[in-house]
């Protein structure tokens, strides 16, 4: 599922952080170093296609532009923000420390909105309230992972996979 999901072999995967209603896979959890070797410092990835492609059209429609000036004119929500990134952290170092990517989460965090995707997957893995502007990109979004209707006659079997904490 994850494979045809993202369109290519899937790397590094060591859990589905978050699902749709249907039960398929929305958020995977990526270990901070890929088989290979490679450093991956997004650790909640962004797989459900019609989550991506609303990431895709929210990016596309200017929304990082109003995030930033929110974030760069609001200390409430600065604050907040750089809690989700030491949370996004946190949440990471539980695979693993690599050097290459020690400190930096996803998405811009702390300073800065730069993908939405990366944003969005946290707010979902993580829950409500954890990371204010995935928070607020899934707010606006056309999708919910609530209201999915996922073409897939094997999405009921997979609801009663475990889902990674």
């Amino acid at each position: 599922m994850l494979s045809a999901q993202l369109g290519r072999e899937v790397r590094g995967v060591v859990g589905i952080a978050a699902r749709c209603a249907c039960g398929n896979p929305t958020v995977v959890s990526t270990a901070p170093r890929l088989p290979q070797g490679t450093p991956f410092p997004t650790f909640y990835y962004l797989t459900h296609p019609a989550a991506t492609a609303e990431m895709s059209r929210l990016e596309a429609g200017q929304l990082m532009v109003e995030f930033t000036e929110l974030l760069d004119s609001d200390d409430g929500v600065r604050a907040d923000y750089l809690r989700a990134h030491e949370a996004y952290l946190s949440d990471r170092a539980q695979y693993g420390e690599v050097t290459e990517v020690e400190g930096i989460s996803a998405g811009g965090m702390p300073t800065r909105i730069k993908c939405l995707h990366a944003l969005a997957g946290h707010a979902l893995a993580a829950g409500p309230g954890v990371n204010p502007i995935g928070d607020l990109a899934l707010k606006r979004s056309q999708w919910s992972p609530e209201r999915c209707a996922c073409d897939d006659p094997g999405a009921a079997l997979r609801r009663d996979e475990p889902t990674a904490e």
